[in-house]
């Protein structure tokens, strides 16, 4: 009992401080938003480093429904860590724009709970529900700034995509349970080593794949992505685009290496269907964004399709290139969201690409992180984006793959243009604004997450590089055993 219990641990604390969070921000007498937001952040970076510090084994709890090892303790510390730096992000904005409620800190930890789940998930049950657990904070999230159409109709759209996304998820599961008789993943791919691939089994596993693409917004299922990442508030707009992105990344590779292992064929060509078609959506829809948001969701989808390229390979070294390369992508997206927040007049907030132009006379601070931030997204060596880009494809093309990477770098140079062009506006145009200061907190995590991703201190070679290649790896390795 207390092993099992102790196998679940971060789960449990995040679960119960929540809730005493949500009793603990009540009152009629004074605002406790501040307090409970500082609580927050610190109980998620506790959260994110618990598997690191607590000396437990690994192992399955609620009867095989959730297993946490290496590979769900990398996950979790890269959660709780964005989640952490998103949620402070969000102090300054929601003061100024008068949206300011202790709800939002704990509805954040509740989707963080959710995200724990999905990537610790054993069983098609729990992963639906850590799945749900996490949406459904998020579209009131979505819809935080009741007064605003533009996140009323965003948090709709969310809303009503995810309800078919997570029918697409419920239909798949049911398939799947009808012709392998479990819901375990173990259960799921001993029943498919017997009787091979059915195709009421197949059938399941490509709706399982459509439903999650869903979370990831890749291609075909991208839809709600451009129009929510513009309505939503911008910092909630930031934690969509890093720490739920990486859960669903990690439940689409859970999904993909353990139940269905043994037929790699079938679902490698829809991981590579997805890749292909994100690429050619995020790299071409962005180059005719005029809004900096609506940017950042097309470079979300091409970065997905980047991301679901060392998936297709199957391997351990692919695992353990799409953990380096989305590590590398929530950094680089905290940190471009830490300068949009930037972005502020006296009246308000802007966000035209336009309204960057000259940034480097105005701000030098500001415009140097920018262009940290579009250059390793662009993976220019040797800028850290660079090697998240070589960990994701290199895998691929050993696999065989040889034409999927070429389309990823054909995509990649594409991107590149409109990275260039918000570096061009910003160190050769005219000024045409100048934005007031930007508190400390934002301005902290913009200067650090730039620190990250440049190429002296993090590089493969130093001991931070080889420490995460080494914690990625370990992860992956933890994945293949399970």
């Amino acid at each position: 009992m207390f092993q099992s219990l102790s196998t679940i641990l971060p789960e449990l604390f995040l679960a119960v401080t929540a809730s005493l969070l949500l009793g603990f921000g009540l009152s009629k007498t004074q605002d406790r938003s501040d307090i409970v937001r500082n609580i927050a952040a610190g109980l998620l970076v506790i959260f994110g480093l618990m598997g690191f510090v607590l000396d437990r084994p690994a192992g399955t709890s609620f009867n095989g429904l959730l297993y946490n090892n290496e590979f769900s303790d990398f996950l979790k510390a890269v959660i709780g860590l964005a989640a952490a730096a998103a949620l402070l992000l969000s102090k300054h904005y929601f003061k100024s724009e008068k949206l300011d409620r202790y709800e939002f800190s704990v509805l954040t930890l509740y989707s963080v709970l959710g995200m724990s789940i999905m990537v610790s998930a054993n069983n098609l049950l729990s992963m639906y529900i850590g799945i749900e657990m996490q949406s459904l904070a998020l579209y009131i999230m979505a819809a935080f700034n009741r007064d605003s159409l533009r996140a009323s109709e965003s948090g709709l759209k969310y809303f009503v995509l995810g309800a078919l996304s997570s029918g697409l998820l419920l239909y798949g599961a049911s398939l799947v349970y009808g012709f392998t008789g479990s819901l375990d993943f173990e259960t799921i791919r001993a029943s498919i080593e017997l009787t091979g691939a059915t195709s009421g089994v197949i059938a399941g596993m490509v709706f399982l794949l459509c439903g999650l693409a869903f979370k990831i917004s890749a291609a075909p299922f991208h839809m709600w992505t451009p129009d929510v990442y513009e309505g939503s508030p911008t910092p909630v707009t930031g934690f969509f685009a890093a720490a739920p992105k990486l859960a669903a990344m990690a439940i689409i590779a859970r999904l993909t290496i353990i139940p269905f292992s043994d037929i790699l064929g079938q679902w490698q060509q829809v991981i590579v269907v997805m890749a292909v078609l994100s690429m050619l959506v995020g790299a071409l829809g962005a180059i005719v964004q005029t809004n900096i948001k609506r940017l950042m969701a097309y470079s979300s989808i091409a970065n997905m399709g980047y991301a679901l390229v060392p998936i297709a390979a199957g391997t351990v070294a692919g695992i353990q290139g799409m953990l380096i390369f989305m590590t590398i992508y929530v950094i680089s997206v905290i940190g471009v969201f830490a300068t949009i927040l930037q972005m502020r007049l006296r009246n308000g907030m802007v966000e035209k690409i336009s309204d960057l132009s000259g940034l480097s006379k105005s701000n030098p601070g500001m415009a140097l992180c920018i262009t940290f931030f579009m250059v390793s997204l662009i993976g220019i060596p040797p800028w850290l984006g660079f090697f998240g880009k070589w960990f994701a494809f290199a895998p691929a093309f050993e696999a065989g793959l040889a034409w999927l990477v070429v389309i990823a770098l054909v995509m990649s140079v594409v991107g590149a243009f409109y990275y260039l062009r918000i570096i061009k506006m910003i160190w050769f145009d005219e000024p045409t604004r100048e934005f007031i200061l930007a508190p400390r907190t934002v301005r902290f995590i913009a200067i650090a997450s730039a620190l990250l991703v440049f190429p002296l201190l993090v590089i493969p070679g130093t001991g931070i590089g080889i420490a995460a290649m080494n914690l990625a790896e370990t992860a992956a390795q933890a994945l293949f055993a399970q």
